[in-house]
């Protein structure tokens, strides 16, 4: 199954540590993160990428050539450039109609370390969205699901302190949700999710894994030093 991964942000949370470098690029240690995310991605068994660049895409490209040139064999890696933000949907759309895919894939966050996940969701079904569970929802937004794991409702971010499971940023997605796209930007999150939830089309899969957000400094710290402390299965 292909994986597409969002890369085209500004990376505006990571702006006031000054990196110089997309989101994906931000070093931990002397290695690229995204580098750390295709060892990981292919080591779950993902052999097919799309990125979706916009952002210091020639950055991107670069890295991603680097990659190809040294014939890893086993993978195949493509990617594409928005003419102009899309913001995610559009950019899935883009994607998905330059590149006429016509099968399901998966779809992850460029800034966001899953440990696992990858079969689950190739087992799942179509509008299918990763959730872990963390302590403090109220910094995310918290997804709701039944006892048949259908997704009932989202809960804003806010300022409340509490358990519960949240959006992981990875989805099995059939490309049938993205033809008829009129060119504008907008929204997998608050315009196509939030259409699907009304038609009770939305499925969560709970996964039970290490899940970090590197796109806050915060965490982008919080990671350097998971990766440096060994803690992290090794790649």
């Amino acid at each position: 199954m292909k994986m597409l991964v969002l890369a085209g942000g500004m990376g505006s949370r990571l702006s006031p540590l000054a990196l110089g470098v997309p989101k994906a690029l931000a070093p931990i240690g002397s290695t690229p993160f995204l580098d750390l995310q295709l060892q990981q991605w292919r080591k779950q068994g993902i052999r097919e990428f799309i990125f979706l660049l916009h952002h210091q895409s020639d950055q991107l490209v670069a890295f991603l050539q680097k990659i190809i040139d040294q014939d890893l064999g086993d993978i195949s890696i493509r990617w594409i450039v928005e003419p102009t933000p899309l913001d995610t949907g559009g950019a899935i759309a883009y994607a998905v109609d330059r590149m006429s895919l016509g099968e399901s894939f998966l779809l992850t966050n460029a800034d966001t370390w899953l440990e696992g996940g990858v079969q689950a969701l190739i087992n799942s079904q179509d509008q299918s969205i990763a959730v872990v569970e963390v302590n403090d929802v109220g910094r995310y937004g918290q997804i709701i699901f039944n006892n048949k794991f259908k997704i009932t409702a989202f809960s804003e971010k806010n300022s409340i302190e509490k358990n519960g499971w949240i959006n992981a940023g990875f989805y099995r997605l059939s490309p049938s949700l993205f033809q008829g796209w009129d060119g504008l930007p907008f929204s997998l999150e608050r315009d196509l999710f939030r259409r699907l939830l009304k038609e009770g089309g939305l499925m969560a899969v709970p996964l039970k894994t290490d899940f970090i957000d590197i796109g806050i400094p915060d965490d982008y710290y919080r990671y350097c030093h998971w990766i440096e402390s060994g803690k992290a299965a090794k790649l």
